[in-house]
């Protein structure tokens, strides 16, 4: 009885000690100051839950660079595509309640629903537009979608415009007008828009009192991070991006103390303070591994080997343990949910600066220190790398300046060029001469001009002033000296693909 109380009395104490956490305890504070200052971010909120219980909830620098507004636990930040886990939940609480099925075509909800082809039309389902299986490549089609001058209903519209990378169901593309889509079948379901319905399924039970869908809350909160991005190795500040039009993939606006609510809730199968909110098995559900990533071999992550994707999460193996994650960018701001359940373990990071990975690196940071891994500084590593990405886009952009200044010759005159053009999926855009110099306007991105600069022959590089768009080559095709078309290219984390707006007149 002797031998084996003092086993008990033992395993209580390292018990206890590992609880502590002396990364937690101990460097957490020191360690993010320091990187905040190395990723030039101005401002970091943070929320780790474990046992069921708050660890840290706290903020770290200051809402806009040059101005000593503090982040704080209430400071409010753009989630972005963190919002497609609440999205996925309301579905998969409606399936539970059989309002819905997850397996119900899209079409028995959205009548008028098409995609490019009729059979993907005919057989793409709830589930489908969920996991992102329905044959985009990651992206595709966001150089329209993304902060742009549209309806929900006419982006829902224009999916049919777009001809998919991928046969339907053969590969994962990571596609954000699935989650618009699934917004609009909760209004169909219920006869509750998707804002109102998320805030009273969730915002409110969980006591989520600071958070909202609404762009105006945000933007007339005196509490909220303003959004920075660094260009040149200087912090500038940079507008918000309204993503209302597609609020159910990314316009939540939330802060860390209401987000260690959505944590704790998920780490508790949907129970909260005693309460069970929802259906542990509509938890579940968006736990479950649907749709086949990609197998992992990260050599700085040997023990993560695949990733899935479930409902609204990225689901992967990290030492054992199933890892749940997400991140989300918006113009200026990057975030990241993590949480694992064998671990009772939950990590938010929000940042408000998008040139940065260190809200990644930071969440394995903290999961590597609750797995007692050995420490390695993962913000010191990705940012050497992320340095070199940058140093390479810096250099390509400073040979097209050099060779600008040479001023080399178009192959025609610039009113040439100067027209309306159109691109199916798109719409249409403008090119005048003004002063000598050709710009372009976009009719759903009004805030947008991309000036053209001739880099020689029908090459021109195109600075656009939105600074998340960046800097990219422009190429127009000709015949017999007349324009034929335009081919135009955005930031990689917009949209990959480069779209072609031919010319109308």
């Amino acid at each position: 009885m002797k031998i084996r109380f003092t086993y008990l009395l033992l395993t209580l104490l390292v018990t206890g000690v590992r609880a502590q956490n002396a990364f937690i305890t101990d460097s957490l504070d020191t360690y993010v100051a320091r990187e905040m200052s190395r990723w030039k971010i101005p401002g970091v909120a943070v929320a780790i839950v474990k046992d069921g219980k708050p660890v840290v909830i706290k903020g770290y620098g200051i809402r806009e660079d040059g101005k000593p507004g503090k982040v704080d636990e209430n400071t409010l930040f753009q989630i972005a595509s963190n919002t497609k886990l609440f999205t996925a939940t309301c579905v998969s609480l409606l399936n539970t309640q059989k309002r819905l099925s997850l397996d119900d075509k899209v079409t028995t909800w959205l009548k008028d629903f098409k995609l490019y082809d009729s059979l993907t039309t005919r057989e793409v389902t709830v589930r489908d537009i969920l996991c992102h299986r329905i044959g985009f490549l990651t992206f595709q089609s966001d150089f329209l979608n993304w902060n742009c001058n549209l309806t929900r209903q006419e982006l829902i519209y224009n999916m049919r415009n777009v001809k998919p990378v991928y046969s339907f169901r053969s590969k994962w593309g990571y596609c954000n007008m699935g989650f618009v889509t699934a917004g609009e079948i909760i209004r169909q379901a219920t006869d509750t828009a998707w804002e109102d319905f998320v805030r009273i399924h969730l915002f409110q039970p969980l006591q989520m009192n600071h958070t909202s869908t609404s762009f105006s809350f945000l933007t007339n909160d005196t509490n909220s991070a303003v959004a920075h991005t660094v260009v040149n190795d200087t912090i500038v500040k940079i507008p918000y991006a309204n993503v209302e039009n597609i609020g159910p993939c990314a316009s939540i606006n939330s802060c860390v103390k209401d987000l260690s609510n959505w944590l704790i809730m998920q780490l508790d199968t949907g129970r909260f303070e005693g309460v069970m909110l929802l259906p542990r098995s509509a938890v579940m559900e968006t736990w479950r591994s649907q749709m086949l990533m990609n197998d992992r071999n990260d050599p700085l992550f040997p023990m993560q080997h695949f990733a899935t994707y479930g409902l609204g999460l990225e689901l992967n193996d990290f030492a054992g343990r199933k890892v749940m994650n997400h991140s989300g960018g918006a113009n200026g701001f990057v975030t990241q949910t993590m949480f694992v359940p064998e671990e009772r373990l939950g990590i938010i990071v929000l940042t408000n600066t998008d040139a940065n990975e260190f809200y990644s690196a930071l969440a394995y940071q903290v999961l590597e220190s609750y797995l007692n891994l050995p420490y390695r500084n993962l913000s010191e590593i990705y940012y050497e790398e992320f340095r070199e990405n940058i140093f390479a886009q810096e250099s390509e952009i400073k040979s097209w300046r050099e060779k600008i200044a040479m001023k080399p010759e178009a192959t025609l005159p610039l009113d040439r060029y100067a027209g309306k053009y159109n691109n199916a999926v798109y719409g249409d855009i403008e090119i005048k001469k003004e002063n000598n110099k050709l710009n372009i306007y976009f009719s759903h991105h009004p805030q947008n001009i991309g000036r053209l600069e001739a880099y020689g022959g029908n090459e021109f590089v195109c600075t656009y002033s939105d600074l998340e768009c960046g800097v990219k080559m422009a190429t127009f095709t000709e015949e017999n000296e007349k324009v034929k078309s335009v081919v135009l290219r955005v930031n990689d984390f917009i949209d990959y693909l480069p779209y072609e707006f031919i010319r109308k007149y």
